[in-house]
């Protein structure tokens, strides 16, 4: 599904977005949230997005539709009607060029490279995972974690002071060893895979990180192996990064465990962007939708969504 963004210079933005979802208001459905965020919809699946931009010195458009001819017809009705309100000055309203799911940057390359090397870099162990993953598991190794995503697991994993720690989804190891060198004194992690292959490598590095010791790992279906964990909220934190069309029985199984101020990370949560478009519909993909919108709405946590990488969702038990 294609959308466009405008970013139209204006020291009235709220007053445009009040104005823009009142007068169409007459003709489509429209909706102004709380806090100013105002949405037209013109076809199941053409809308307009409106919001102010960080500084409150830009009227923020995002249009979306479901083909290029749809798409642009928003952009001319959006456009000609700003244009209109704009009485007191003189608006320039340029739309970027058309983009996809499949053509979109999450995070700008350059800005993500600049934070990548603004963070803790790996060790001599996380290294040689890092190479002994690519080497093994060719274009697979895209499943490894970023080394800066393993340094907010640890710093994450200490902040929360974790003796009980979860991890769905080990792959070859690096995140679990992010987990494990964040717990406490007597602290434990149980690791869920399905593979044998991927976790013999992970087990090497454990070792060799000095963690091994610490993480439990056990084979087989996750949700068997949560269901089957005591009921008892005794989890501190806990990473999901595994099958995707699972995620919404994981998330459950486990924030009924987790303690009180514990913290469950999700990874992938946008999926290189195709949540947000309805294009998109395998069961990985309505499965994410669900569980994004669930979270959201779920007064048991506190959450974030951060478009940190391919999305991580951080949720804190209440």
């Amino acid at each position: 599904m294609p959308s466009s963004t405008a970013y139209v210079a204006t020291p009235r933005p709220a007053r445009y977005i009040k104005q823009l979802v009142a007068h169409l208001g007459n003709k489509i459905p429209t909706e102004l949230a709380d806090d100013g965020r105002g949405t037209l919809t013109f076809g199941a699946h053409d809308l307009c997005v409106l919001t102010v931009s960080e500084h409150q010195d830009h009227l923020v458009m995002i249009a979306a539709a479901g083909d290029e001819e749809a798409l642009a017809r928003v952009r001319d009705v959006v456009t000609r009607h700003l244009v209109r309100f704009a009485t007191q000055e003189e608006l320039t309203v340029e739309w970027t060029p058309f983009v996809t799911a499949d053509t979109m940057h999450i995070v700008d390359p350059v800005l993500g490279d600049y934070a990548s090397t603004h963070s803790t870099p790996p060790d001599d162990v996380l290294r040689d995972l890092i190479v002994r993953t690519r080497d093994i598991a060719g274009g697979r190794a895209a499943m490894q974690v970023s080394h800066d995503e393993g340094t907010l697991l640890t710093i994450l994993t200490r902040m929360v002071d974790a003796r009980n720690a979860v991890e769905v989804g080990v792959f070859t190891g690096y995140s679990s060893i992010c987990i494990a060198r964040g717990l406490a004194e007597g602290g434990r992690l149980l690791a869920c895979d399905v593979s044998d292959e991927w976790t013999a490598v992970a087990r090497e590095f454990w070792e060799r990180a000095g963690v091994a010791d610490r993480i439990d790992l056990k084979l087989g279906p996750a949700a068997d192996t949560l269901r089957a964990l005591p009921p008892d909220p005794v989890i501190d934190i806990a990473f999901i990064d595994a099958d995707k069309g699972n995620y919404p029985v994981y998330y459950e199984e486990i924030v009924t465990r987790l303690r009180p101020g514990g913290v469950i990370l999700l990874d992938n949560v946008l999926l290189g962007a195709r949540v947000a478009d309805p294009a998109y519909q395998e069961d990985h993909h309505r499965a994410m939708r669900v569980l994004n919108d669930h979270i959201a709405h779920d007064d048991r946590v506190d959450a974030v969504m951060l478009p940190f990488r391919d999305g991580l969702t951080i949720a804190r038990k209440r």
